[in-house]
């Protein structure tokens, strides 16, 4: 009998033990134990959400591609491969490398679906930069993804960065990546015809990041706990080079499977690929390329080294894929191939060290977890606006809210990344989504990640829809059609019923939110036991969202353009100030419920606005969310540098002023326009039964609002522009 003290090291319970015993109907031998750990681990195969996760739509305006490590859809001859994942535990640990190896890993999903990687995004979490060691996490983060994705030729051209007390501890960093290719020339992630040769190509196996899905992404972190030794070493470099060589293999035709070497490595890569081609696989870890010495067989099969991936080629091919990786200084090498009894077996020094069914490793237990809502909720969600005093001085109020580090600009961060390589990106960071040009057609694609995980900690089911709806919000201001969502689900030990009553409700309103707005969640990732000694995170379901511009040239941006350009509002604002950046920042307060949202309200802003755009009525469009309309007019007066201008503003009358001013109600946005074009916005408002406001108008060097705020623009975009500066 194992000791349970080896097997709970890997993060196996008792009763996950004994079913092991009873699959294997023997004592599992440590190779095998140490596989089952990974590959059942909640990083790699989602036992406590696989439930849930099965309720996300996959149908959309576009035929979607659902089912491989990323996911996709199809515009006419073209594929457009993306996906969200987490690196939050590994850069907690070691920021930079973990960052790095985020992006790396994430861009290898795309490119062994066969696309080739066009653009990356990001959705960070801090905890508040007043603590020194948040202050380092930011700057090792912000370090290693410029580090890999500009090293490595992939533009980084958009994403978000909230701070917040509940991630003192436990940072986020969820890596995005965005791939391109004719649709014939996608890959599959899977093993097929018996005899055919497995495939090693890519970097060396070492021992970095042994575990690190079942030790180190599937546990709290504790006082003092020391990772190090988990968290895995990149090389873009070597990456480039694989993404070139694999690149020049799948377009060979030989290849009939191909599997990034993610989390759990080897182990995730071959059970994986044999189940989902209905195989079994034979491999030789003695081929295994490696780059230390004395290594156990459990140890290769666990590795987590960066850089490789597993392929299934045609029989008698083995030479040709091997030449093309030598050319690029790679590993391409047989280690094994296809059988027909469905088992993964496991040879090393002469000897079997695992044999294990397929099915039993790769489809794992899938568990019902208890769910409770937080009894401390009612109370928290309690808010008498009568108790919140209106503010004296509304300038000092804005100016407050630019400076505060969620709402201020990011450019010291995005400035450091490569947002120009590859020459497609049409929208350069800084406006409500980034823009690629889909090169060989006319179309557009627009990217962006939203999340508001203080709405989410007010209102889980509610938040949620709200961040798929500022997402498609985003990209609408673009002028883009939202297409379909990546998910990258952050959140506490689901082994706690509060904590997961936060992930379900999460879930049920990114599915409700989804069908409203008929968008497929084509690919996405699970990040439990994101805690420290201090608490949680607040739930954080980032969403990722793509958008189709049928003419990237008429695409928009959020800043004000011309003097006389009409302002107005689409969209009502109520009297609502839960969860708001004004109520945090000003009143120090996290409180009541977060803002209401009508997903048939919500169809009509975008419907309107996307439709204004592409009839060329509209010159500026920018979604009013954090800090309100306030902070959003602002950020349309001075997000270009090199042309800010003022705007004079009325309010329209009937909420108090700081809920008119600062509030976040939902489904609103600004836009400008020519004269001669408003009465055609108000026109096709009116159709979608729209609130339509007149505002103001383009002008001058001062934001005035009404007699309450009137600062120079200047002001407002030194304030905005320096507070983010380490």
């Amino acid at each position: 009998m194992v000791k349970p003290e080896v097997y709970k090291e890997l993060g196996l319970t008792d009763q996950e033990y004994q079913k092991i015993e009873t699959i294997m109907d023997r004592e599992p031998s440590p190779t095998e134990l140490a596989m089952f750990s990974v590959e059942w681990s909640e990083h790699c195969g989602y036992p406590r959400s696989r439930k849930w996760l099965k309720l996300f739509p996959q149908e959309g305006k576009y035929p979607s591609l659902v089912g491989e490590d990323s996911g996709g859809i199809i515009v006419d001859d073209l594929a457009i491969v993306f996906k969200m994942e987490s690196h939050n535990h590994p850069s907690q640990v070691e920021p930079k490398q973990g960052a790095a190896t985020g992006v790396g890993g994430i861009i290898r999903d795309i490119f062994t679906a066969g696309a080739k990687p066009i653009a990356s995004l990001n959705s960070l979490r801090f905890g508040p930069l007043t603590e020194p060691y948040n202050k380092f996490l930011l700057r090792g983060v912000v370090d290693g993804i410029q580090f890999y994705g500009n090293c490595l030729g992939v533009p980084t051209v958009g994403g978000e960065i909230y701070f917040d007390e509940s991630y003192s501890g436990n940072c986020l960093v969820n890596a995005m990546s965005i791939g391109v290719c004719h649709k014939d020339q996608l890959a599959r992630a899977k093993a097929v015809g018996v005899g055919n040769p497995i495939m090693y190509v890519g970097s060396s196996t070492g021992r970095d990041g042994i575990g690190g899905c079942s030790v180190l992404a599937s546990h709290e972190f504790s006082e003092g706990e020391e990772k190090r030794p988990t968290v895995q070493i990149g090389d873009p470099f070597t990456e480039k080079c694989l993404i070139e060589a694999t690149l020049e293999m799948l377009a060979t035709g030989h290849v009939l499977g191909i599997k990034d070497m993610g989390a759990a490595g080897l182990t995730c890569s071959s059970a994986e690929m044999a189940d989902a081609g209905g195989v079994g696989m034979e491999i030789n870890l003695d081929d295994v390329p490696l780059r230390e010495q004395g290594m156990e067989a459990y140890e290769i099969m666990m590795s987590e080294s960066q850089e490789r991936m597993l392929v299934c080629v045609k029989a008698g091919h083995e030479k040709e894929i091997e030449d093309i990786f030598a050319k690029w200084d790679l590993h391409g090498v047989v280690i094994g191939y296809v059988t027909d009894d469905k088992n993964l077996r496991v040879k090393y020094q002469g000897k079997v060290v695992a044999d294990i069914k397929t099915e039993a490793l790769a489809k794992g237990p899938v568990y019902d977890m208890p769910a409770e809502k937080p009894a401390y909720l009612d109370e928290v969600n309690k808010l008498d606006l009568a108790t919140i005093p209106l503010p004296t001085n509304y300038n000092e109020v804005l100016l407050s809210l630019l400076a505060s580090p969620s709402l201020a600009n990011k450019a010291w961060v995005y400035e450091q990344y490569d947002h120009m390589v590859q020459t497609n990106t049409v929208v350069l960071p800084g406006s409500d989504a980034a823009v690629l040009r889909l090169k060989g057609t006319t179309k557009g694609l627009a990217a962006t990640t939203d999340c508001n995980s203080r709405y989410c900690y007010l209102n889980p089911y509610r938040g949620a829809q709200i961040a798929v709806a500022e997402a498609a919000r985003n990209l609408v201001c673009s002028g883009a059609d939202p297409a379909a969502v990546t998910d990258c689900l952050n959140f506490g030990n689901p082994e706690k019923p509060d904590r997961f009553w936060y992930f379900k409700n999460c879930v049920m309103g990114i599915v409700d939110a989804c069908r409203e707005l008929y968008l497929p969640v084509v690919s996405g990732n699970v990040s439990f036991y994101n805690e420290s000694p201090k608490g949680p995170i607040n739930p954080t379901p980032s969403i990722g969202m793509i958008g189709i511009l049928n003419d990237v040239n008429k695409h928009c941006t959020q800043y004000f353009k011309d003097e006389g350009d009409i302002i107005f509002l689409l969209g009502e604002s109520k009297e609502e100030l839960g969860g708001s950046e004004y109520l945090k920042v000003i009143h120090g307060q996290v409180a009541g419920e977060a803002p209401a949202l009508g997903l048939k309200v919500e169809k009509a802003v975008q419907k309107v606005v996307y439709e204004a755009i592409g009839l060329g009525y509209i010159n500026a469009a920018h979604d009013c969310s954090e800090g309100g309309l306030a902070v959003a007019l602002a950020e349309c007066c001075m997000s270009d540098q090199n042309n800010m201008i003022g705007a004079k503003i009325t309010l329209v009358p009937g909420i108090r002023a700081d809920a008119a001013l600062f509030g976040e109600s939902q489904s609103r946005i600004i836009v400008t326009c020519k004269k001669e074009n408003l009465c055609k916005i108000e026109e096709l408002a009116i159709e979608n039964n729209l609130v339509c406001n007149e505002l103001g108008v383009v002008g001058g060097d001062n934001l005035e609002i009404a007699n309450l705020i009137n600062l120079p623009v200047e002001q407002l975009s030194q304030t905005w522009r320096s507070a983010i500066k380490l």
